[in-house]
C-alpha cells in the first residue's frame, strides 16, 4: 500500500512578481536631498521604510509591485547614507523621523500606511510616535521598534555575542532554512545590499529615547512581524515588544530569519495586506 504521507516542500526561490512603473528622482526636503520611488496614482499611500543593510527599491522588490497592484499608491526611498540619497554628515547628521515627515509633506500625501524592516522598523515607530496624525497604520518587521533603553533592551543586547559583527552579513539576516534551500535569493540580496549601501557616517537622530513607557504612547494600530528563526528580534523579544503597544498585532513567520519580506515573501505580502486593509483613511 503506498505511503500516502504528504511531506512539506522545502523554501525555494521565489521569482519576484513582474515590476511595475515608478516615477524616482529626488525629494528636496530642508536640509537634505533624498532619492525616492513612487508608482503615483489616487490610492492610499504606503511607504515602505528600508533595512539598515540596503537602501535601494529593489529590496522591495517582492512587495511593491504587489501592492501597487492591490491599489496602493507605493512610495519607497533612500534614507540618507544610502543609494542616491545625501550622505550622513557628522556636523548635520538630521533626524531621519522628521526626514520621513518632510518627505510625506512633500508629496501631499497626507496620511501614509508605514512598512519597516530592521533598522527601517527605529525610523518608523520614532515617526509614529513624534507624527501620528501622518500614520495610517504601521508595520515594524524584525525590529524592536526602536527601543533604547529598559528591559527590552537588556534584552535585545543578550542576542548579539561579541563576535556578533565579525559574522557575514548574509548569516545574520537569514535563517539556515533559507541558507541551505535558497542560494539563489540569498546571492541576490548580497548584491543588492552591495549596491545600495554607501559610507553612511554617523548615525541620525531619534526623536524619542524609546522605552516601554514611551512605547505605551503608540498611537496608529501595528502590526509586529518577525521570522521564527530570527536570531536578531526572535519571537520572544517581538513577544515582550507586544505587551506595551496598546492596539498590536504579532505575526511570527515560519522558517523566516531577519528578512522574511524577502525569504518568504508571499506570507510577509499577504499578512501585510490584510492588516493595512483593515485601516483605510474612510
Amino acid at each position: 500500500m503506498p505511503d500516502e504521507r504528504k511531506v512539506p516542500e522545502p523554501l525555494r526561490w521565489t521569482p519576484p512578481p513582474e515590476p511595475v512603473t515608478m516615477q524616482q528622482g529626488y525629494a528636496d526636503l530642508p536640509d537634505a536631498r533624498l532619492w525616492h520611488w513612487d508608482t503615483g496614482g489616487t490610492g492610499e499611500a504606503i511607504v515602505f521604510i528600508h533595512p539598515a543593510a540596503s537602501g535601494d527599491a529593489q529590496i522591495w522588490r517582492y512587495q511593491i509591485p504587489v501592492f501597487a497592484r492591490a491599489g496602493f499608491r507605493v512610495i519607497a526611498y533612500a534614507r540618507r547614507g544610502y543609494h542616491k540619497s545625501d550622505r550622513v554628515e557628522a556636523a548635520n547628521p538630521g533626524c531621519a523621523a522628521e526626514d520621513l515627515a518632510h518627505l510625506i509633506d512633500m508629496l501631499g500625501l497626507g496620511r501614509a500606511h508605514l512598512v519597516s524592516s530592521g533598522g527601517g522598523g527605529s525610523v518608523a515607530a520614532d515617526h509614529a510616535l513624534s507624527y501620528p496624525e501622518q500614520v495610517l497604520s504601521l508595520t515594524v518587521s524584525s525590529n524592536y521598534a526602536g527601543v533604547r533603553k529598559g528591559y527590552i533592551r537588556d534584552a535585545a543586547r543578550r542576542a548579539r555575542p561579541a563576535q556578533w559583527n565579525e559574522l557575514p552579513r548574509w548569516f545574520r539576516e537569514f535563517s539556515t532554512s533559507s541558507v541551505v534551500a535558497n542560494p539563489q535569493g540569498i546571492a541576490e540580496w548580497i548584491a543588492v545590499q552591495d549596491e545600495a549601501t554607501k559610507a553612511k557616517g554617523v548615525e541620525q537622530h531619534m526623536k524619542n529615547v524609546i522605552d516601554e513607557a514611551k512605547l505605551a504612547e503608540m498611537k496608529p494600530p501595528t502590526l509586529l512581524l518577525t521570522g521564527d528563526a530570527d536570531s536578531s528580534t526572535p519571537p520572544s523579544l517581538m513577544r515582550m515588544l507586544a505587551k506595551h503597544i496598546p492596539d498590536v498585532e504579532l505575526k511570527i513567520v515560519p522558517e523566516a530569519g531577519h528578512s522574511p519580506y524577502w525569504e518568504t515573501p508571499d506570507i510577509f505580502n499577504r499578512s501585510v495586506l490584510d492588516f493595512v486593509k483593515r485601516y483605510n483613511a474612510t
